[in-house]
């Protein structure tokens, strides 16, 4: 796992909207990259809620990328790490940087660590998504023929 520190410029606004640019090999454009972002807050949804959005946007993108800000960002490596330990993702790249911020609450401006994880389809991602959405198919056929 290579790990690169990119500096961001300070923004004025809440959201952070610096792109970074991916490797010359990813053959990425910049509205795709818009499309299979995932910015992961650590209190909005439930932790498989990403998990399960992250696939789908695999799915359609062959890649996604999952962002987060401060507390959220162990949310994002284990959302990356449940991907990667299940043979669905494969590690493309990771960017850390810190972020200047206004507090809304003390009117400041305050430094956010920042991560982005590009994760890519596994050679065995269609297989494993395929079996996996085979399963509860089996399991109703089965208790249909219990039922009998």
């Amino acid at each position: 796992m290579t790990m690169e520190t990119v500096a961001v410029a300070p923004t004025p606004t809440p959201t952070p909207t610096t792109h970074q640019t991916m490797n010359k090999d990813t053959t990425t454009t910049l509205a795709q990259q818009k499309n299979n972002r995932i910015q992961v807050s650590n209190t909005k949804k439930p932790l498989f809620f990403y998990v399960n959005l992250a696939k789908r946007y695999m799915q359609q993108y062959n890649e996604v990328e999952l962002s987060a800000l401060g507390m959220a960002i162990t949310t994002v490596v284990t959302i990356a790490e449940i991907l990667k330990n299940n043979g669905l993702a494969t590690e493309k790249k990771v960017l850390t940087s810190t972020v200047c911020m206004k507090d809304e609450n003390k009117g400041r401006q305050v430094q956010k660590a920042k991560i982005e994880i590009v994760l890519g389809k596994s050679e065995k991602f269609d297989s494993l998504m395929n079996a996996a959405n085979a399963a509860p198919e089996e399991e109703a056929a089965k208790e249909k023929d219990d039922e009998k």
